[in-house]
């Protein structure tokens, strides 16, 4: 399976592993699956961090460097056909973020990884439950 990780997702695989729902920490750690992270979680996490709704120890630069090279992590790239393809999610989805990373899993046929319940009622893409 390849799975596109939801930010939230991907910070608490790091920071908090315990709020992982069983199948997601097993999905992610299993070595036959692709995990893929998209520069949208990577934007999304600097605004959290500097909103102080997510606490990093140390330097956050640094931080977030360690993050992206831990190997397995794949990066799904924003495209003009990934950016196109949130037309089709922006009307249900008003957070721009998450109208980005379903079409990116539209687009890369990966299954999104999440909690977020208006993104799991998507008939357009795969996603894991992450509750």
């Amino acid at each position: 399976m390849n799975l596109l990780l939801d930010t939230h997702v991907w910070i608490w695989s790091h920071l908090e592993p315990h709020k992982l729902a069983k199948p997601v920490s097993k999905a992610i750690e299993d070595s036959a699956n692709e995990v893929w992270l998209s520069p949208i979680s990577v934007w999304e996490t600097t605004i959290l961090v500097e909103k102080r709704r997510v606490i990093v120890e140390g330097d956050f630069d640094e931080w977030i460097a360690a993050l992206l090279n831990r190997p397995r992590l794949k990066e799904a790239p924003i495209t003009a056909e990934v950016a196109l393809a949130t037309n089709a999610f922006r009307v249900r989805h008003r957070d721009p973020a998450d109208a980005f990373l379903a079409a990116t899993a539209k687009v890369y046929g990966l299954t999104l990884v999440t909690a977020d319940t208006a993104l799991l009622r998507s008939k357009e893409i795969a996603t894991l439950a992450c509750r």
